[in-house]
């Protein structure tokens, strides 16, 4: 599938580390930075690239509240630190396995969007850190963590998110373990594709220190 200078990301927000993860995006690029109230820097990602703009439509939108009312909220830590071969910075939540699975039921209804467009032989959960550079190093990441982990973290909705150079936003969000009815009732209407408001900390087609294996947002 090939991605336009937007796109969209199905994430799981992670609000404890939103502080560390927007700084960390501010110091790189403030032009990176969400203006979107309800957008979280800090997330790990079920499903990206997802469908273009275009294919956003209420059967699409359904079939991802199917899912999500089949997936009861559920707790994760986030304690380990690692670094992936392209120099990633990340934490991996533990344990993995509800990712995984949203993963794998999210990939198995939209065939067409394989995670990362298939460009990796495994998804490993995780969420973005930062990048090694002159100065950045996995312990250096670590020392900067401080106090902030471990951390225990309870995944309790899903966000579908628009990225893009100065319109970055979330689109919709669903309640983990909700009825489709309730989700239909209660989505969050955050606005729609290519509106304003919000900041992508993601550019398509450059390094980026969020856009590693497991990160395109």
């Amino acid at each position: 599938m090939t991605v336009a200078s937007g796109h969209t990301v199905l994430q799981v927000p992670v609000p404890a580390l939103e502080p560390f993860v927007r700084t960390r995006a501010a110091h790189y690029d403030p032009a990176w930075v969400s203006d979107d109230a309800g957008f979280v820097h800090a997330h790990v990602t079920a499903l990206a690239p997802f469908l273009p703009a275009a294919a956003l439509d209420r059967p699409a939108q359904g079939r991802v509240a199917e899912i999500v009312a089949e997936t009861a909220a559920f707790t994760f830590e986030l304690a380990r630190v690692a670094t992936f071969p392209n120099g990633i910075i990340h934490l991996l939540p533990e344990p993995s396995e509800p990712f995984r699975e949203l993963t794998a039921r999210l990939v198995e209804a939209f065939p067409e969007c394989p995670p990362y467009e298939g460009r990796f032989p495994e998804v490993i959960p995780h969420l973005t850190l930062d990048a090694q550079a002159p100065g950045v190093t996995e312990q250096s990441t670590i020392r900067l963590l401080g106090d902030l982990v471990p951390v225990q973290c309870r995944a309790e909705r899903l966000d579908l998110a628009w990225y893009e150079a100065d319109g970055c936003h979330v689109i919709r969000s669903w309640a983990l373990g909700a009825t489709v009815q309730e989700t239909a009732d209660t989505a969050s209407g955050f606005g729609s594709v290519g509106a304003g408001g919000a900041r992508s900390i993601v550019k398509r087609g450059r390094k980026n220190w969020t856009s590693g294996p497991m990160e395109t947002a």
